[in-house]
């Protein structure tokens, strides 16, 4: 295969991930797609960066370092994580804290 081939290629596979990657509500002027788009057509595109951006899509290190349950549920505010997920969620929705909530610190 000839290196302009190869670099089409992983051109192609690039491309096809950066259509695959999840829109960021929180900066919709700045998306990890448009890079990686753009990054597509880079004349020294590796075969290792297309790998590791595979890699980034499809939540390898998360499997491969997963973190414990006690990671998860620090002892001191055992549900933290799960309210942050929580919180990020409704906020791309456009869903703010009543100002009871946080007022009273109540979640």
């Amino acid at each position: 295969m000839s290196p302009t081939a190869r670099a089409t290629s992983l051109g192609q596979q690039l491309r096809r991930i950066a259509a695959a990657w999840p829109e960021d509500p929180f900066r919709p002027n700045l998306q990890l797609r448009t890079l990686l788009e753009s990054l597509a057509d880079h004349p020294n595109l590796t075969p290792e960066a297309v790998r590791a951006t595979r890699a980034l899509k499809d939540n390898e290190p998360m499997k491969k370092y997963a973190l414990s349950a006690k990671m998860l549920q620090p002892a001191s505010v055992p549900h933290h994580y799960v309210r942050l997920v929580e919180a990020f969620d409704k906020s791309a929705k456009g869903i703010g804290r009543p100002w009871w909530k946080i007022f009273f610190g109540v979640w």
